[in-house]
């Protein structure tokens, strides 16, 4: 990814200066700081920069309090994709750009190249978040049936010299090297099926960004499915917000069948519910509420199931091609992705008496 990166910033997209002085200067401090790796990326931390990790990705930033300069940097976590660079890159923009600051028009996109045997699309754009201005660079890399994105965004100059360190030391592992595998059971998982075993989807739940930083709520939404070698499931699913009065809770169990790439699931008991919050506290229940408006739904998906060394995680994509009671919002045509919990412990507490 080097030689993209370096292009965008010799033609002053991303913060506005080309010096062939500051370029090398940069180029230098990347040497000398130590490389680390999330996924399929590999990086070198701006020193002094804070760093947090979560399961979308990893996020590298800076501020200065008394000026109000920011900068900030995004990894996002490798995920499953059948679709083209151009569609990741624009699903991309949307969710992690345009949802969180005003971007005064369409980026600048450069045209798509390829790195390690990835396609990657860059584009540029100015944006203005409350009596600020900044831009923002997204890089978008599609290959081996995965996605990665690169965000940068920034309201100054004052930490040119690190976002250069930063951007140069880029790399990805090989595509070819790092391909998603279908297989027809994860290593190491005790099930016998194609699909047996515990599989999780967790999000967690934020409000935006603030100072071009995202800021994370102690919210969570999380999905469970657990399939049984004896042919028998059970899903759950747990919604902490924030936002909301009651927590939700919904849980079913039935049967499932498996036919060659196909997945029937087959519920035969369960509810949905709404539980009080007990001391404002995501770990504690409080009282049982009332039921909710889930319902049961017998639901047929094409599924596959994906090993992704570069980030060591089998996923469980199951594609229904619709909405579903259990699964969601249908809004992506690679359907919903739950990675395999291969110590077999739940992201899920269960409401009490359950």
């Amino acid at each position: 990814m080097k030689k993209v990166f370096l292009s965008i910033i010799l033609m002053g997209a991303l913060i506005g200066f080309s010096n062939a002085h500051t370029v090398k200067k940069a180029v230098n401090q990347s040497a000398t700081l130590q490389k680390q790796t999330f996924g399929v990326v590999s990086f070198t931390a701006p020193k002094g920069w804070q760093q947090q990790q979560n399961d979308g990705g990893v996020q590298l930033s800076v501020n200065d309090k008394k000026s109000g300069g920011y900068a900030i940097a995004v990894i996002t976590k490798a995920m499953a994709s059948a679709a083209s660079v151009n569609e990741n890159f624009h699903n991309d923009w949307n969710r992690l750009v345009k949802v969180n600051v005003q971007v005064n028009g369409e980026p600048v996109i450069e045209p798509p190249v390829k790195e390690n045997n990835w396609d990657v699309v860059s584009g540029t754009a100015n944006y203005t978040e409350g009596g600020s201005q900044g831009v923002t660079t997204l890089l978008t890399a599609t290959g081996g049936g995965q996605t990665v994105s690169v965000l940068v965004m920034t309201n100054t100059k004052q930490y040119q010299n690190e976002l250069m360190a930063f951007l140069n030391s880029l790399e990805l592992v090989k595509a070819s090297e790092n391909e998603a595998v279908n297989t027809t059971k994860p290593k190491g998982s005790p099930g016998k099926g194609t699909v047996v075993g515990l599989w999780s989807d967790n999000h967690l739940e934020t409000s935006g960004y603030s100072n071009g930083f995202p800021q994370y709520t102690a919210g969570y939404f999380r999905r469970e499915y657990l399939f049984k070698d004896d042919g028998t499931y059970v899903f759950r699913l747990k919604n902490w917000s924030v936002y909301l009065k009651e927590i939700l809770f919904a849980y079913e169990s039935g049967t499932y069948v498996v036919q060659g790439n196909q997945l029937t699931i087959i519920p035969k008991q369960g509810r949905g519910e709404w539980w009080s919050k007990k001391d404002n506290n995501t770990k504690l229940w409080g009282n049982r509420l009332k039921a909710s408006d889930y319902k049961l739904e017998k639901t047929g998906y094409t599924f596959e199931i994906k090993y992704y060394s570069g980030s060591n995680d089998y996923a469980l994509i199951l594609n229904p091609k619709k909405n579903t009671e259990r699964d969601g919002t249908y809004s992506n045509q690679n359907g919903f992705s739950y990675i395999w919990r291969s110590t077999g412990e739940s992201v899920i507490d269960n409401a009490p008496g359950f």
